[in-house]
């Protein structure tokens, strides 16, 4: 019977690390099913939905100590997991450029939780303005909104919001492409 796992890994970026990750998995004849990496700082984090048999996965889940020796800089976390069922509704992406200040993930995360919106993805970065090198701030959110929110009166609220903020921001539905 196949299983699921999230296999997560933390530490120092060095070339070749998702070869080696994704080798390993293979080796073991297990299944990348989604998965997200990004260096930050010079650290690496990878996040892994993997899916095989469960005897596999529980001998992977056994190994870490053996994993995390093989690859001394990381440290390795699992936890078995189900896909739950999404209700209806509906994905939409924000985009954000603004100034950067403090507080701009808080006060987007605060609008869309205060609405009961699951942000499924966040991504931001940081760079300087091309003309006058300050520094900006850009934050990228793919949102799962609920079947039954007007969607007319949720953007009309968020451009407010963003505006309020002095935020630059665009709102508009995930293509099906």
């Amino acid at each position: 019977m196949n299983k699921e796992l999230v296999l997560s890994a933390l530490g120092t970026d060095q070339p070749g690390l998702v070869d080696r990750i994704s080798k390993h998995i293979l080796n073991l004849n297990l299944n990348i099913e989604d998965s997200r990496m990004s260096i930050l700082g010079g650290e690496f984090a990878i996040m892994l939905l993997l899916s095989g048999n469960e005897e596999i996965l529980q001998s992977l889940i056994d190994s870490i100590p053996e994993l995390e020796q093989e690859f001394s800089d990381l440290v390795f976390n699992s936890k078995y997991t189900e896909r739950k069922a999404r209700h209806s509704g509906l994905s939409y992406k924000v985009k954000i450029h603004a100034l950067d200040h403090q507080g701009i993930v808080h006060h987007l995360a605060r609008f869309f939780s205060a609405r009961n919106i699951n942000i499924e993805e966040l991504s931001t970065s940081s760079y300087a303005a091309p003309h006058t090198g300050s520094k900006m701030f850009t934050v990228d959110l793919k949102l799962y909104i609920p079947e039954g929110t007007s969607l007319s009166q949720l953007r009309d609220a968020f451009i407010q919001h963003c505006d309020d903020l002095n935020l630059d921001a665009s709102f508009e539905p995930v293509s099906a492409s």
